[in-house]
């Protein structure tokens, strides 16, 4: 059968993926859209959009007989399930062939033989496919420590548990199960031994209905925050030829023994010593797809097309690999703080282009990041003809970047493909446990006081016509007057004047001082070696102890984005006095980020006593969910937050009256993964 109108059950930057595809191939497009998603990049790109009321995934993406109904009422002829939601959903795949529609993905049966961990684990044994022996949690002893504590029916780190104690296995097994079940509705949880230092190396899958199955090389996952990727590379360095083979061969085995067909994923852990193990078979694209297209000149969802409608694959054997191509995960985080997600208006999105680099992304400058979804913004890939090429044109397409709205993880992803343990392939999951504390401290070389200067600059010629950027406003128009020139200081009598920022999200504060002449042009006070050359209010430019600078500012109400050579700077301008409004009672417990409150510590009330570091509150927001600890032992004096509300960042939750006399205070929430 020919597709002529698909529809993709999916949102953000997978729905945008294979829009572009579909348009390559003369497909018309059908996008699905929640209520939060009205206006998102993937319905803008859509040539028919169908509405799922509501916002939550659970009442919108996950409802796979809403997006039946929408893909008859648009007359669409096929569904891609994209990855995540409903990606994996045996139950939905039916659905959509019981409709008369061409399921883009795998057979039903497949989806429900990988499905379970544990069942795919046996069908692998029979198959030959190497993997770690189960442990039975029941009989384990202090010789099978460390034990992973893994979801039967899920993934992205859900319901896992790292166990190296083994009075902690009862009460962890209990956390991992509630937590598969809220996550997945399964409660099912298995043990295995944990790997030390293992490397997570997967191989892409492609089968036809004719008998061909193709192993499309290797891809290295390793540096992971949570179990969830961050950078991905194709091929995986460091493998030995017989190693590689062993992975192909085991690949297309396990592909063999469910009948598989269209695209898939099998992966596994390699320990140190290069023995690999089989984790699990994922029934569809993976998110890291396009590091295997760069390097084999291929599209991924074209050949799942192709093989939905019962065509072959081109030749018996894949093409052979290329180069090599590094993807990184851009994500609205704080790496520095337990990886917070970040929510708010995305008020520029800009990836210098040029050969060999790609931007996958759902959204485009003025879009607004919600709290309903996963905070990826976008996955930026580099191709090069050596790994070494590859991660440099990366690392400096990021730092060049202008990115300007919710804190994002771009200056730790630059950091960590310049890291001298990744530049030398030495990867593995640990990788962020040991690293991250120096990845994510200040960085050397950094200038954050000219910035500064150079943003102040900007806003003291920032003329009558200027329009300062509005936050939420997709294209919104900043005025550039002709630049003031300037040759060095000059000696007149006014006094100095001082600006004062705070640098985000790191909150260290700069003063920069300037005067104004009579020619009302300002000039630097207390900046020697520093000249201003020109200055426009999107553009400064600098000699600094004789070395010429060039920084692109732009502003938006009170928050300023400096983006320089060496980095890009976010400040927000503070008033000369501060405001006691802004002051909190002490023990004041606040909203990280806007979210849901989903459930209260058993007995939470005001008047209770409570321990410095005891999970008191629950708050959920984008797929993960957040504890809000007690800072401090002593007296709930104050309860505000119940389950069900939403909330505010910087929403005030509760407030514990410390007890001197007790323990140290808590720096901030811990965040866990939820559903």
């Amino acid at each position: 059968m020919t597709i002529t109108t698909l529809l993709v059950a999916n949102r953000g930057e997978i729905a945008c993926r294979i829009f572009r595809t579909c348009r390559d191939l003369g497909i018309t497009t059908v996008a699905v859209y929640s209520d939060a998603d009205a206006d998102a990049l993937h319905v803008r790109e859509a040539d028919l959009a169908v509405r799922l009321p509501g916002a939550a995934p659970a009442d919108t993406y996950l409802r796979g007989d809403l997006v039946v109904a929408a893909a008859r009422a648009a007359g669409a002829d096929a569904v891609h399930p994209g990855y995540g939601f409903l990606s994996e959903n045996a139950a939905f795949a039916a659905a959509v062939q019981d409709a008369g529609l061409v399921w883009v993905g795998p057979p039903v049966k497949a989806i429900e033989l990988m499905a379970s961990k544990t069942r795919a684990k046996e069908l692998m044994t029979g198959a030959g496919v190497p993997l770690l022996a189960p442990v039975d949690p029941a009989t384990a002893s202090e010789d099978d420590l460390p034990l992973l504590l893994k979801a039967a029916a899920g993934g992205g780190g859900r319901g896992m548990r790292i166990v190296r104690e083994l009075d902690a296995l009862p009460g962890e097994l209990l956390a991992a199960a509630a937590e598969a079940a809220s996550a997945f509705g399964d409660g099912e949880v298995f043990a295995e031994p944990y790997v030390e230092r293992g490397r997570h190396v997967e191989v892409q899958v492609m089968a036809d209905a004719h008998d061909t199955v193709w192993a499309l090389g290797t891809r290295d996952c390793s540096l992971q925050r949570r179990h969830q990727k961050v950078i991905e590379e194709a091929p995986a360095p460091g493998l030995d030829e017989a190693l590689r083979t062993r992975l192909h061969e085991a690949a297309v085995a396990a592909a063999r023994a469910v009948g598989y067909r269209g695209a898939g994923t099998v992966e596994f852990l390699v320990s140190a010593e290069g023995r690999p193990y089989f984790l699990e078979m994922n029934t569809r694209l993976q998110v890291e797809h396009p590091v295997t297209e760069a390097v084999l000149g291929l599209d991924l969802v074209a050949l799942q097309l192709r093989v939905a409608e019962g065509e072959p694959l081109p030749s018996p054997e894949p093409p052979q690999p290329s180069g090599h191509a590094v993807e990184a995960r851009l994500y609205a985080e704080d790496p520095a703080r337990d990886w917070q997600p970040q929510t708010g208006a995305l008020l520029t999105l800009e990836v210098p282009e040029g050969p060999g680099l790609r931007l996958d992304t759902g959204y485009t400058g003025g879009d607004t990041i919600g709290v309903h979804y996963d905070p990826m913004i976008a996955k930026v890939i580099a191709h090069a003809p050596t790994r070494t090429e590859a991660v440099r044109l990366l690392a400096r397409a990021l730092e060049r970047a202008r990115i300007h709205g919710p804190v994002t993880n771009r200056d730790l992803l630059v950091r960590s493909l310049r890291h001298p343990d990744f530049a030398a392939a030495r990867l593995d999951t640990g990788f962020y446990d040991r690293h991250l504390a120096e990845l994510t401290a200040p960085a050397a070389g950094r200038d954050p006081v000219t910035a500064a200067l150079a943003a102040t600059l900007a806003e003291a010629v920032r003329g009558p016509e200027a329009v300062r950027g509005a936050e939420g406003g997709r294209g919104t128009a900043v005025a550039t007057p002709a630049p003031a020139r300037f040759g060095a200081w000059r000696n007149v009598p006014s006094g100095p004047q001082r600006k004062r920022y705070r640098s985000e999200p790191d909150g260290t504060e700069h003063e920069v001082a300037y005067r104004t002449p009579r020619t009302g042009v300002p000039e630097p006070h207390e900046t020697p070696g520093t000249r201003v050359l020109a200055a426009t209010p999107n553009h400064v430019t600098l000699e600094v102890d004789g070395v010429t600078r060039h920084f692109a500012v732009t502003a938006y109400a009170d928050r300023v984005h400096v983006d320089a050579t060496d980095g890009s700077y976010t400040f927000t301008a503070l008033p000369r006095f501060t405001d006691p409004a802004t002051h909190t009672a002490p023990g004041s417990l606040l909203a990280p980020m806007p979210g849901t409150v989903v459930r209260l510590a058993e007995g939470l009330a005001a008047g209770i006593t409570v321990e410095a570091g005891q999970p008191l509150i629950w708050l959920e927001a984008m797929k993960m969910e957040h504890r809000i600890l007690a800072p401090a032992s002593g007296t709930l004096t104050a309860l505000h937050a119940a389950p069900g509300h939403q909330v505010e960042v910087g929403a005030l939750l509760a407030v514990v009256q410390e007890d001197p006399a007790a323990t140290t205070p808590v720096p901030h929430p811990v965040p866990e993964e939820t559903a």
